[in-house]
């Protein structure tokens, strides 16, 4: 009978069954030093096996990954400027994983993934984990989770919650923007927003509930859909909607589904002559705007990206320290914040 049985495995424990020093145990445990990915495998490998990453998993978050393989849906890479929230999102990923000491390798496929090719890659690259970013196709979802590597899918949503997921609170932060345009007397809203993946129809949800709450007509609560999400398809979406209504129509602001809607939004305003605020208030989302790009400063939803990342690190890691694939997946949603600028109208 092994003697461990009976009392409380340490790390002492750990550094004996790996034959490494106790203090090199507490930098891979840590993540606060540099060391080997053999050196790290074998001291996670023992403390996975003593029982000592579940019970530390309780005390805060442990490095328990050496390795991160990332799959991010070619559309969604920032390959320009304009997708600003994939560039600082994706980066403060990558700096997380850097102070942890963690390993990412990135996915390179088709453009319509498979589950298949992603787990070979994963194991070709002797991940412990993988990252999903945005992609929520069901059949990838399904197979990733049938797997025997541990998941989470950030900035997405998976509605069979195949796998733990990570991401913004879209439909709360979406009604919090609304409610405060209806609290400062705007009741006529125009939505502006795109037929995107189902976190961006979360905000289309938030945008209703707000409306609901307040005991106020639907149809006061106008949509507009652009063809997409950079700033000359709302330019257009709106100019259109201008020239069809032969002015606003009655409506006194509008709440955008990404920033780089609004900023559109604004260009396209003072081309057209109206003023904002005065004329329409503009509320965007996502935060990443910086503030000197708009004139007025834009009103937004800031969405927490860094602390996206480094949830998602942490998700990882509990789902690697529980280690049973029977466990119950679980679903993190981060609060967002209205930051008052000028073209709210405050």
């Amino acid at each position: 009978m092994d003697k461990r049985s009976d009392r409380k495995v340490g790390i002492k424990d750990v550094s004996r069954e790996a034959g490494v020093a106790l203090s090199t145990v507490s930098h891979v445990l840590n993540g606060t030093a540099p060391i080997s990915q053999e050196v790290r495998v074998r001291v996670l490998e023992v403390a996975r096996r003593l029982g000592y990453l579940a019970k530390r998993q309780q005390k805060g978050a442990i490095a328990s990954l050496t390795t991160l393989y990332l799959v991010v849906p070619p559309a969604n890479l920032p390959h320009n400027d304009l997708n600003l929230v994939s560039w600082t999102l994706l980066t403060a990923l990558s700096r997380e994983c850097e102070r942890r000491g963690v390993r990412i390798v990135a996915h390179n496929g088709a453009p319509d993934l498979s589950g298949a090719e992603v787990l070979a890659g994963a194991r070709a690259a002797g991940a412990e984990g993988i990252v999903i970013v945005y992609d929520d196709n069901p059949k990838l979802l399904k197979s990733v989770r049938q797997s025997d590597i541990a998941a989470v899918l950030l900035n997405g949503e998976d509605p069979t919650m195949s796998i733990d997921t990570v991401a913004p609170a879209n439909r709360y932060a979406a009604r919090l923007a609304t409610d405060w345009l209806i609290s400062r007397g705007h009741q006529k809203i125009l939505h502006l927003t795109w037929r995107g993946r189902s976190t961006i129809q979360r905000r289309l949800d938030g945008f209703y509930d707000a409306y609901e709450q307040r005991d106020l007509p639907r149809e006061q609560a106008g949509v507009l859909y652009a063809r997409g999400y950079e700033p000359n398809h709302g330019r257009e979406a709106l100019r259109q909607f201008l020239a069809e209504h032969n002015g606003l129509d009655g409506y006194t602001a509008i709440f955008c589904a990404a920033d780089n809607l609004a900023i559109g939004v604004l260009a396209e305003c003072h081309a057209q002559g109206l003023k904002v605020p005065d004329d329409l208030a503009v509320v965007g989302f996502d935060g990443v705007a910086p503030v000197d790009l708009t004139v007025p400063s834009l009103t937004t939803v800031r969405v927490p990206l860094e602390a996206l990342a480094a949830a998602t690190v942490q998700a990882l890691e509990k789902r690697l320290s529980i280690g049973a694939a029977d466990q119950p997946t679980c679903r993190i949603e981060l609060g967002c914040r209205l930051v008052e600028r000028e073209s709210g109208g405050i």
